[in-house]
């Protein structure tokens, strides 16, 4: 087991760049409950803090599974999505400190490794058959669905809508040319005022980036195949690029992270930001006075198209003797009434046929639903996108600073060859 486990670390490093210091809570190395086949450890990141917040959540549904089920036991870990890459491949040094069950974006390099169980030997048919049969795809290599798409999240533009009234904007733009004339007119309010939030910080550039590139008509692959530095992704960080000179975004939008943005939209300080679904619940707790609607994403043409993230659990088969327990936890979580609540707390796109007709009446349903038929995916079932992803985030932000689109795509092109 320890050589696909080294092999397997490059791909998870290359999902971050800093070396951040891991946390000593959790599961341990010398832990004696990775050898019971009753006991299993669950690693996953914080979407959400406080008392009902993604930790709380989590405890809730272990505390329902091991009352229906006394002689199992799951063992909790919750990392930040700053930290949680590294924790992962520190843990995946030895079979005993892995995971059981991971909760993270990328699955790929896992999966073409043979470290996790196929999917359908991790829970039911009935769920299999649940899962909405794009997210399932994406979760699939060469027709093997390997991991279990968790929720979803999709983007699309947020506006002030008193700074549209007070700038003379009196419809969302469609296309990349009204967003650009909308956020000048925005920025030119003045006081601190900027027109468009543009994240191209290290935090989660790939995001912003995909928004425009797809809104170009290209892609991140084509027939297995990564195709980074196409013509038409270069069209889009071109666009992007001719956004940030033009002056009308945030100062410093290569250094910006995503939550910044969103904060500064939140107090009122932007016109305009790629919102996903957590941030109507960051608006009504900071700001519910905010005056805001939301549009579908600009694209070039005005043609709608958004960027859609499915995050995924996965199981990794170590010795294989927990895979009893791991199935019967899985299939307690992606129970209607268990899956649901989890996925309405965190205020995230379910992936289920059975949480979409439940949630029908949501507000994160109502708003994000309607974009899932034109939300376009990373590819993230090619083992190289981790790579790709990571060089995305430290190097897109150059754009703002001078450096030539074209440059910046080929670079990203060799760190995934």
């Amino acid at each position: 087991m320890k050589t696909p486990f080294r092999r397997v670390l490059a791909g998870v490093a290359m999902l971050t760049a800093a070396v951040l210091a891991t946390t000593s809570c959790g599961f341990g190395s010398d832990d004696s409950d990775d050898k019971d086949p009753n006991s299993i450890a669950l690693l996953v990141p914080s979407y959400s803090d406080g008392p009902t917040g993604t930790k709380a959540l989590w405890d809730g549904i272990i505390a329902g599974f091991q009352k229906e089920n006394p002689d199992l036991k799951v063992r909790l870990q919750v990392e930040s999505w700053d930290s949680i890459n590294d924790v992962v491949r520190t843990k995946l040094q030895s079979q005993s400190t892995t995971p059981d069950i991971l909760n993270i974006d990328a699955y790929s390099t896992f999966a073409t490794d043979g470290l996790l169980y196929p999917a359908k030997d991790i829970v039911s048919e009935s769920v299999l058959a649940d899962i909405d049969p794009g997210f399932a795809s994406n979760a699939s290599i060469d027709g093997t669905q390997w991991a279990l798409p968790l929720f979803a999240s999709t983007r699309t533009l947020f506006y002030n809508t008193d700074l549209f009234a007070r700038a003379g904007v009196t419809t969302p733009p469609k296309t990349w040319t009204e967003l650009t004339d909308a956020a000048k007119k925005i920025q030119a309010l003045g006081g601190g005022i900027s027109g468009y939030g543009l994240p191209l910080g290290s935090e989660e550039s790939q995001a912003e980036t995909s928004i425009w590139t797809f809104g170009a008509g290209g892609n991140w692959s084509d027939a297995g195949k990564l195709t980074i530095d196409s013509a038409a992704n270069l069209k889009g960080v071109q666009a992007m690029a001719a956004l940030a000179s033009s002056g009308a975004t945030q100062p410093n939008p290569g250094a910006t992270n995503r939550k910044d943005v969103l904060n500064s939209f939140i107090q009122g300080q932007i016109g305009m930001v790629e919102g996903l679904p957590p941030l109507l619940g960051m608006i009504a707790e900071k700001n519910p006075n905010l005056k805001y609607a939301t549009a579908p994403s600009p694209t070039e043409t005005g043609s709608p198209v958004t960027l859609g993230v499915a995050d995924h659990l996965m199981a990794f088969k170590k010795d294989g003797a927990k895979q009893a327990t791991i199935k019967k936890f899985l299939d307690y979580f992606y129970a209607s009434a268990n899956y649901t609540n989890f996925v309405k707390s965190e205020r995230f796109i379910p992936i289920t046929k059975s949480g979409l007709t439940a949630l029908a009446d949501d507000q994160v349903t109502k708003i994000f639903g309607p974009t899932l038929p034109v939300a376009r995916f990373y590819p993230s079932n090619n083992p190289k996108w981790g790579a790709a992803q990571g060089a995305i985030q430290q190097q897109m932000g150059t754009i703002t600073q001078g450096a030539d689109p074209a440059s910046v795509l080929a670079k990203v092109q060799q760190a995934a060859s």
